[in-house]
């Protein structure tokens, strides 16, 4: 099957405009602040493919000078519709020198390495952002565990999607959001913890700490797997 990017279309984009930190969401935001304290020095901050902007102003409450870049015109636009006095920048794969070398405390992807395809382009990008940091900068990767891709969620589905049990690391998979409007499956990439951390070597990077947020009883959510099943992982990671 051949690879897109399912967020780059204007519906999608309209739709993720609207979106914040709901049921499963919310444990991909909830720990981030506490472990940005630990591991980052600093307040001048990258959020790496900021789609519409909600990383980008969730780093903005936590006290960050920020800038939003993404490959995605359409996703730019409607940040900067939600946010007109923020810095967001369409960026191509060549335009990171543009950025400052050394210019971040922080470099944040927020499900960004979801959509990149292959090792090669990985290892690159993530070469990029080591650039980008200040000696002693972090980068913090949340992407989603290959988990989420088969089973249900209070946010996602994937029971339409039986042959994403079968996919090897750099298949396509398939997995529905239901909490936004725009039911139409997005395609991901599926990636492992051994094949990130052969990215993370590869680019000069290691990791400082893995997180697996797990859901509490007691949250405001009507959860479904997330008390026993981590739908995300937070990378943190340093140069060598």
């Amino acid at each position: 099957m051949a690879f897109s990017n399912s967020y780059s279309d204007a519906r999608r984009a309209e739709a993720y405009a609207k979106l914040e930190f709901p049921g499963t969401y919310y444990l991909a935001y909830r720990d981030l602040p506490e472990i940005i304290s630990k591991h980052v020095n600093g307040n001048r901050a990258l959020d790496f493919g900021c789609g519409t902007g909600r990383s980008t102003r969730f780093l903005k409450t936590l006290g960050f000078d920020v800038m939003g870049v993404d490959i995605s015109e359409r996703m730019i636009a409607k940040a900067g519709e939600f946010d007109p006095r923020g810095d967001y920048r369409l960026i191509d794969n060549d335009g990171f020198s543009r950025l400052g070398k050394g210019a971040f405390d922080l470099a944040l992807s927020a499900f960004t390495f979801d959509n990149i395809p292959t090792m090669e382009a990985k290892v690159k990008l993530f070469g990029h952002l080591r650039a980008l940091l200040k000696e002693g900068g972090a980068i913090v990767n949340l992407v989603s565990a290959p988990e989420i891709y088969v089973n249900e969620w209070a946010s996602f589905s994937t029971k339409d999607f039986p042959e994403n049990k079968k996919a090897a690391s750099g298949d396509t998979v398939k997995i529905i959001i239901t909490a936004v409007d725009d039911h139409r499956p997005v395609e991901d990439i599926l990636w492992p913890d051994r094949d990130y951390q052969e990215v993370y070597k590869r680019a000069g990077l290691e990791s400082s700490l893995i997180h697996k947020p797990l859901a509490r009883e007691s949250e405001p959510f009507k959860w479904v797997n997330e008390t026993k099943i981590a739908p995300w992982v937070i990378y943190v990671l340093k140069r060598q």
